[in-house]
């Protein structure tokens, strides 16, 4: 049976194709012919991802979609992990998650028990795409109380590369904290800046 790596980082700082060794050797141990391996650093958040679709488009009937952990696929919004289920389901893919042992079933066929365990395997998937969505969340509303902390400890502070552009910084913090699903391509079209200030926002807040 063939098997399609998928590999996702958030930002460029990350490494994409650091899961990719392990999933290499998971897709041996469960005898998995490798039929493509897509990398790309991009957020979980956003449905629209040209490795994931290029993917979707190129996978076949029966083959398996293979991923390190159920965030690295999906951070989405509830409708569009709907969306991309359905998606999976409709090219009759196999989708196999390396830390969600229930998923290891999905390579082969064992009758009524498989398709008991495939009704727990999907339950338990969407409960780990809800937590991945949820720590999304969760990390943005930290971002919003860390700068809200600096400020009050500090109120001259101002964080790296600021300089004199508070309300922009503002409106970026705002932005995220109002769309926690919202990809940082997105939030800088609407802060109307670059892409790679909304990471540095993100860095400083977690320092």
């Amino acid at each position: 049976m063939n098997a399609h790596l998928y590999l996702r980082a958030s930002t460029k700082d990350q490494d994409a194709l650091r899961a990719k060794a392990s999933l290499e050797a998971f897709a041996a141990d469960k005898n998995l012919a490798l039929a493509g391996i897509y990398s790309e650093n991009i957020s979980g958040t956003k449905l629209n991802r040209p490795e994931l679709l290029r993917l979707l488009n190129t996978a076949e009937k029966g083959e398996v979609l293979l991923v390190e952990s159920v965030d690295r696929l999906s951070r989405l919004s509830q409708a569009d992990w709907d969306t991309l289920k359905a998606t999976i389901k409709a090219k009759g893919l196999r989708l196999v998650i390396a830390d969600l042992p229930t998923s290891h079933m999905m390579v082969e066929d064992k009758g009524i028990t498989g398709q008991i365990m495939e009704v727990i395997n999907n339950m338990l998937l969407d409960l780990m795409a809800t937590m991945a969505r949820l720590d999304q969340v969760k990390r943005v509303e930290r971002i919003k109380e860390g700068l809200k902390n600096k400020r009050l400890d500090d109120p001259e502070w101002k964080p790296v590369g600021k300089g004199k552009n508070t309300a922009m910084w503002d409106n970026v913090v705002r932005l995220m904290a109002k769309h926690p699903d919202m990809s940082a391509d997105d939030v800088a079209k609407l802060a109307e800046c670059g892409v790679a200030t909304v990471y540095r926002i993100k860095r400083e807040m977690k320092g």
